[in-house]
């Protein structure tokens, strides 16, 4: 399967897109467009795959993902309801040099970075409240909207990078990368060799090393660290399944080494994790 490519269609009335999409459409496999993307999850959860970013996404984030940068939103469950509402524009909207007016210069290095941004805090609440509305607004209005918005974006700090000039290159656009991904998720469980991902890709094992860390960013072993740690805290704040059954359920045999790499990616231990989402149980 190919890394699809994909080309957000306009209304002749409209010079960007706000729609909403709900499973099955809401769940495109890797892919990437030219468009810059600004995305309010509006129901369901599962793992966020964008550039070199692995991490679980959850009810009520908010991303902004620079034009070109391959993602992945992949559902947690195919039977539950993932939905979002999505904003698609393209540089050449504000173009004829109108970006490079003074007014607008934030914008305009905000739109330069290849980055991944996830809101936080009154940011977060502030880009959420904006999207709402220019999905309910028509023409003038919805153009306003959207310059009000990215310059809240430029203007803020409330947000991790979560992938920082994530370069572009014939390389992202690969068959073998979808095929690799639906391999770890199918498996990810379950002890995985380097040999038999290798063999997927059908490759030996130090030409797949290169290719994935090439195309991805990261080694291969760093991806399914994530993979797995992602789907841990899925299960920790939205089952009550005990941390220990958590481990062993997220492909790990050793409680010492979950333990360990939870605290790497996650910053804190499985149950402080438990503890600060728990409301969500």
């Amino acid at each position: 399967m190919k890394t699809l490519i994909q080309k957000i269609p306009l209304d002749h009335h409209e010079s960007f897109a706000c729609r909403t999409y709900t499973t099955p459409i809401f769940e495109t496999n890797w892919h990437q467009h030219e468009e810059y993307e600004l995305i309010l999850i509006t129901q369901g959860n599962g793992t966020a795959l964008i550039g070199d970013y692995v991490n679980e996404y959850r009810k009520d984030d908010v991303y902004f993902l620079a034009g070109n940068l391959p993602h992945w939103f992949r559902k947690s469950n195919p039977k539950i309801i993932g939905s979002a509402i999505v904003i698609h524009f393209t540089r050449q909207i504000f173009e004829n040099g109108f970006i490079n007016t003074p007014e607008l210069s934030q914008i305009s290095k905000l739109l330069d970075l290849q980055n991944g941004l996830l809101f936080q805090k009154k940011l977060k609440q502030l880009i959420t409240e904006h999207i709402l509305k220019i999905n309910e607004k028509k023409g003038f209005e919805r153009m306003m909207l959207l310059l009000s918005c990215l310059q809240e974006i430029a203007n803020g700090n409330q947000y991790d990078i979560i992938t920082k000039n994530f370069s572009d290159s014939k390389n992202n656009v690969n068959p073998t990368i979808e095929s690799i991904i639906e391999y770890t998720f199918k498996n990810f469980k379950n002890p995985i060799a380097l040999k038999e991902v290798a063999q997927t890709a059908k490759m030996t094992i130090p030409t797949f090393c290169r290719f994935f860390k090439r195309n991805i960013k990261k080694s291969y072993f760093d991806f399914l660290q994530e993979v797995r740690i992602s789907h841990a805290c899925k299960m920790l704040h939205s089952t009550q399944n005990s941390v220990m059954s958590i481990c062993y359920e997220s492909g790990y045999n050793s409680w010492s080494h979950f333990s360990k790499q939870f605290k790497v990616v996650k910053k804190m231990t499985p149950t402080d994790y438990r503890k600060k989402y728990g409301s969500e149980i």
